[in-house]
């Protein structure tokens, strides 16, 4: 199909499902009347909403008819209870499979005993999801509270770490199952491609979160561009609370001069809800050390959101997101570049509307659409002192995202169908120059001579790029899921066109199946996706730009017959089997297997040790690995859940696209599959939270990391190194690949709270973190990104005042 037929067919799409545009929501509703046996009205009953597993909660009462709402629901299957006095305990459990409101009559019987046996079996039915079909984990709010999370943490990726899947990195960055941090994250039917880490872009706020829900395998058609980790994450919203006005806000101090503050309010009644919050953290260890010293390392970042939600009928459902962010930190430094009068500072911005209309169609069909805009910029300020070279950077991103969600539910069938239009220009501007005299020496065997007009030890000037281009991603998708009895099917197909500095379209047929063993509360599970990864954004243009080929090396360019190849999109064909298993009514097993074949596998390069990254591709990679995760539900005052990872990443060159600098991509053009560094052979994470009474809690992680790949770096050259000669313990450069050596990271909180009845009035939490004071690194002088260590031991406090 040639562009211009491609084009058209989307346009046709969009025109049988588009009646009017706004965004997407991927919440559901249950709308309930609850009545007493005669089918009157009962009033002011109180209806629970439950989901243990993920620790969801929600709760309101039914009005003077008997009716009651609950939204901004994730899809999952919930326990409601109704607690009426002089009637007994009423229990079913209700799917919402999509935002097709769920409305059901709830008849409530006459006071009798309640029946246990039937409320455990429905917890049972809980602790396995029969109808998934790939690997999605969610959490919710009440347990991401109790997390040992540091105060200052770098933002939710600190919580997805968590989940079985990821392998640690420096500053929050997550590789999702030996991906090099490909995540979407889609906040309210907004989606965020940016690398999300404290270096580069502003992190998400966990203040905001209400649930968030991971994919990691068999993820479905209506996401796209980074879809090896996709986190949808619905915010907290004020619609139906039932209150004016009201609200937290805590304060935090932690070691490093560490403090933070966040404020949150919310209220609204059945029509109209807002919520909004508000953070600050400022920090002398803003980001990972490079070396054992925290040399010039101090930043703050500040972060804003605010969510309305107006229902003028049932039928009408209207949003308004604003969110905004700024972070302003030092660049931390090696010995050599303190000791030189280095004072990089970076700075980060970021801000995003979205507006939504959902419109309810009858019983059995939904409309919804997204309008979306977000603009992230990145700063980096030179300094006198900067060694070995210096560099100026200034990159903006703006993205246009305009969806259309239709849904139907007929029976066992949930059809939902999407169009999706994205224009992203990019803009960036760049400056750098050599500064050391020995950084490319002309004596040594690796000197490059396009560098020298750009020495300023040697007469030369600056170098300077500027490049502003736009993109365009047109995508259509449909999604099946279909249930039989104890099978389900999940059958999705998405289209992309992609239209940048290449083009290109894929079809991507994404499906699975899923079969529950209803008498051993057994699961199986088996899926397969095609996958079409778009080129990350970040200083995209550099590394395309026949300014910057002007700077690779002669050996290189003459092997690769020219200095730089501009990206494709990743194609990867995932496969993936597992199975799930209830042990009892209180824990589960879920044990997944899959393979990940990779053609233009995308990673990261540094530019000439500036500390700026810009995208490579390489020609193949393939990832085979398991996951298993256990979790406990509460069994007395205990919970807590145990996931195990093993990922084995295989890359095979030459270099596919990108810009080449470094000599060494001449044995990579010819070498043969090696080790990336986004391999761990095994990685363990054990959480536990405990109630030692109605008002004291504490909360443990225990997480274990064998260790990533690091650079096959010359021992004795590192031995003479005055930056990192003292980091050689805690690096293996003689095994074969070279590693970071194991570490073990020990996390743990204590929580008070005090209350008045039902009513919170305030909490006290103390946190430790790396409770051992384990010295660690995350890298070792990756060309990749560097050296990271992981934090030393520090202590928190947070108290938080609920109005």
């Amino acid at each position: 199909m040639n562009r211009t037929a491609g084009r058209l067919a989307v346009f046709l799409l969009g025109t049988l499902l588009t009646s009017s545009a706004l965004p997407g929501q991927s919440t559901g509703t249950i709308r309930g009347r609850v009545v007493d046996p005669d089918g009157g009205a009962v009033v002011g009953a109180r209806v629970l909403l439950t989901h243990p597993v993920t620790g969801f909660e929600r709760e309101t009462l039914s009005d003077g008819e008997g009716l009651f709402s609950l939204g901004n629901l994730p899809f999952q299957t919930f326990l409601l209870i109704v607690l009426q006095p002089g009637f007994a305990i009423f229990e079913e459990m209700v799917p919402v499979r999509s935002n097709v409101p769920v409305e059901r009559i709830f008849r409530l019987t006459l006071e009798g005993p309640a029946d246990q046996v039937e409320v455990r079996a429905f917890v049972r039915q809980q602790i396995v999801d029969a109808e998934e079909t790939g690997t999605r984990i969610e959490l919710s709010l009440p347990r991401i509270e109790r997390m040992p999370v540091q105060v200052g943490t770098r933002g939710l990726e600190a919580i997805l770490l968590s989940f079985p899947g990821f392998a640690a990195n420096a500053n929050g960055a997550i590789h999702p199952r030996g991906a090099h941090n490909q995540m979407t994250f889609v906040v309210d039917g907004m989606p965020i491609g940016d690398q999300l880490t404290g270096s580069f872009a502003g992190a998400l706020d966990p203040a905001i979160i209400d649930t968030v829900e991971l994919h990691t395998g068999n993820i479905p058609p209506e996401f796209g561009g980074k879809v090896s980790g996709v986190a949808n994450i619905t915010t907290r919203s004020g619609l139906g609370t039932d209150r004016a006005f009201s609200g937290s806000t805590e304060v935090g101090a932690s070691s490093f001069d560490t403090y933070s503050s966040v404020t949150q309010m919310a209220g609204g009644d059945d029509r109209f809800g807002y919520f909004a919050a508000v953070s600050l953290v400022k920090s002398n260890r803003f980001l990972d050390q490079v070396s054992l010293d925290n040399l010039h390392n101090a930043g703050n970042a500040e972060r804003v959101f605010v969510r309305l939600d107006y229902q003028p009928r049932a039928e009408d459902q209207f949003r308004l997101n604003l969110m905004g962010g700024r972070s302003s930190f030092q660049v931390a430094n090696l010995r050599s570049q303190h000791a030189a009068g280095q004072a990089q500072r970076r700075l980060l911005r970021d801000f995003s509307f979205s507006l939504g209309w959902l419109r309810t169609l009858g019983a059995r069909a939904t409309f919804d659409s997204t309008l979306s805009f977000r603009r992230a910029t990145a700063e980096l300020f030179p300094s006198r002192g900067d060694t070995p070279v210096t560099a100026a950077e200034g990159r903006r991103l703006d993205t246009l995202n305009l969806a259309n969600r239709a849904s139907w539910v007929r029976g066992r069938q949930t059809l939902r169908a999407g169009l999706d239009y994205q224009r992203f220009p990019v803009r960036e501007n760049f400056t750098f120059a050599v500064t050391d005299p020995h950084f490319n020496d002309p004596g040594d065997e690796d000197f490059n001579p396009n560098l020298v007009p750009y020495d300023l030890t040697r007469g030369g000037g600056p170098f300077h790029f500027r490049g502003d281009e736009t993109g365009h991603l047109w995508s259509a998708w449909i999604d099946d899921r279909i249930r039989l009895g104890s099978w389900t099917l999940s059958l999705g197909l998405r289209y992309d066109i992609y239209d940048f500095l290449v083009r290109g379209v894929q079809l991507q047929p994404r499906g699975g199946l899923a079969y529950h063993i209803a008498p051993t509360n057994t699961v199986l599970r088996i899926s397969y996706n095609r996958n079409y990864q778009t080129p990350p954004h970040e200083n995209l243009l550099l590394a395309s730009s026949e300014r910057a080929a002007s700077l690779v090396p002669p050996a290189v360019r003459e092997a690769l017959g020219e200095g730089v190849i501009r990206i494709r999109p990743e194609r990867q064909n995932v496969y993936e089997g597992g199975i799930q298993q209830g042990l009892g009514d209180r824990f589960s097993l879920n044990l997944v297997a899959y393979h990940k074949n990779s053609t233009d596998l995308q990673d990261n390069d540094n530019f000439l040790n500036t500390g700026i990254i810009f995208p490579t591709s390489l020609y193949r990679s393939r990832v085979n690995g398991f996951e298993l995760r256990g979790d406990l539900l509460p069994v007395g005052n205990l919970s807590g859940s145990v996931s195990v990872t093993h990922g084995r990443v295989v890359v095979t060159p030459p270099f596919t696209g990108g810009l080449f600098l470094g000599n060494e991509a001449v044995e990579l053009l010819t070498s043969g599959p090696f080790i990336i560094d986004h391999d761990q052979a095994l990685s363990f994470h054990s959480m536990a939270h405990y109630r030692l009474s109605p008002a004291w809690w504490t909360s443990w992680s225990i997480r274990h990391d064998s260790g990533l790949v690091s650079n096959p770096s010359d021992p004795d050259e590192v031995a003479l190194d005055p930056d990192f000669f003292d980091l050689l313990p805690y690096v293996n450069l003689t095994s074969d690949p070279p590693r970071v050596r194991p570490r073990t990271l020990v996390d743990a909180v204590v929580g008070y709270e005090h209350r008045a009845g039902e009513r919170r009035l305030w909490d006290l939490q103390f946190q430790v973190s790396n409770l051992f004071d384990a010295k660690a690194l995350y890298n070792f002088q990756s060309i990749f990104v560097g050296t990271r260590l992981v934090q030393p031991r520090s202590f928190g406090l947070k108290l938080r005042v609920h109005w």
